[in-house]
């Protein structure tokens, strides 16, 4: 299984994928939103209870603070003929074993092969604790694939008379990755499987008015199982979903900042696990992000960040310091771990001076007040040590996402920390 992302598998959903932009990328930013915590280290206790944000899990999970349903409602004004994509995506955990060749038990059974063994791909090998071999050492850890579903032109029109369903249907997997020791002799494996997941992305649309209508997606786990075991249900669970909706003409309804004549329309939204935003440029509502994490409208990443670090409610420049801090075993640990682990210390130690102290911080003077909102432009954010901002008036109480901030009229000097919209583990 080859890696797309490093630590995230290759095991790859299907759907219509989005263009990489300024959308994408805080997107991007949400689906890996504490996937690793400082101390980004394997025995830290915050790492060993991972994957708490925007699960939609097994219906027969019983937990009754987790969901198999994530809803998402927002206007849209727009004609009959005006079409929406709709795109989810979300994590799928994979678990990494490490094992080595098991040793012959009889000699009915072929050289290499486990007492009971399959035919599968790890047939004739036994689960170890870890493995050194090559001068590395290995140790079983979870990862994450990135699962993409949606549906493109959907007539608004046809959404009101019947819902549009996308069946989502990911088939259990297993993959063997060997190990050889130097001279070239298989000195174990790495082993990573994949529980199959099912469920279904419903699109629906209704009339408010004669110009607006009110689009719903629903997202809904199917997979069949029952327990209480939150390693088992994450393992059936769609982890950090997201979803993102586009319409070339119509344009979408800000459930944050609403004119005034649709302020009744908004209301009547109900949103489950996550919340919608309009994305992209400021003043372009063609574009919804709707995430588990509560963001302002036309979130975007901030320049002065050099890359993810998964762990918003902290500061880059704090985190990229104490990453600078850490003793050589603290290190040696992280880089025995995830591969993103190892590429935050590479790139943290690789960072210039100059890099470095832009992330001490920076001051945007807010722009002009936009006459149709009220609302000022993208010209005011936080502090730069923050992921991404997001360009709205001053709201420096109200909800802000994971690495976003609220601008404020003066200088800012911490980082505004996100809601969970619900959905958490």
């Amino acid at each position: 299984m080859d890696d797309t992302r490093d630590g995230a598998a290759e095991m790859t959903g299907t759907g219509e994928p989005v263009a990489t932009d300024e959308v994408t990328r805080v997107a991007r930013a949400l689906l890996y939103e504490g996937y690793l915590l400082w101390p980004y280290r394997r025995s830290a206790l915050k790492n060993n209870r991972r994957w708490t944000l925007g699960g939609v899990h097994p219906r027969g999970y019983r937990d009754a603070g987790d969901s198999w349903l994530m809803r998402t409602q927002i206007p849209i004004e727009a004609g009959p003929d005006d079409t929406v994509d709709v795109l989810v995506r979300f994590l799928h955990v994979v678990s990494r074993d490490v094992a080595r060749p098991a040793a012959r038990r009889s000699s009915g059974q072929a050289p290499g092969a486990a007492p009971g063994a399959g035919q599968g791909p790890g047939s004739g090998l036994e689960p170890v604790v870890e493995l050194v071999a090559g001068g590395e050492r290995y140790v079983p850890r979870e990862e994450a694939a990135e699962r993409e579903f949606g549906a493109s032109g959907l007539v608004l029109a046809d959404l009101v008379r019947e819902p549009a369903v996308v069946e989502i249907d990911v088939p259990g997997e297993e993959q063997v990755e060997w190990v050889e020791d130097p001279p070239g002799r298989r000195a174990g494996a790495l082993v990573r499987s994949c529980r199959p997941l099912r469920g279904r992305v419903v699109v629906s649309a209704e009339r408010m008015t004669p110009d607006v209508c009110r689009i719903t997606v629903e997202v809904v786990n199917t997979t069949r199982w029952a327990g209480d075991s939150r390693t088992e249900a994450l393992e059936r669970a769609f982890v950090s979903a997201h979803t993102i909706l586009r319409s070339p003409r119509g344009r979408f309804v800000s459930l944050m900042d609403p004119p005034d004549a649709l302020r009744e329309v908004t209301r009547g939204c109900g949103n489950a696990g996550t919340w919608p935003v309009l994305a992209g440029p400021e003043g372009d509502r063609h574009t919804v992000l709707s995430s588990p994490i509560i963001l302002y409208d036309h979130p975007k990443i901030a320049p002065e960040s050099p890359g993810d670090l998964f762990d918003a409610t902290e500061i880059d420049q704090l985190l990229t310091l104490s990453v600078l801090c850490l003793t050589e075993d603290e290190q040696r640990e992280i880089r025995e771990g995830d591969p993103l682990g190892r590429e935050i210390l590479d790139r943290c130690a690789a960072l210039p001076q100059d890099r470095l102290m832009r992330l001490h911080g920076t001051f945007r003077a807010p722009g002009p007040t936009n006459p149709a909102t009220g609302s000022a432009t993208d010209r005011a954010t936080g502090p730069a040590s923050d992921r991404a901002t997001s360009p709205a008036t001053d709201r420096a109480t109200g909800p802000a996402s994971d690495r976003a901030t609220s601008p404020a009229t003066g200088p800012a000097t911490d980082t505004a920390t996100g809601t969970a919209a619900g959905g958490g583990a």
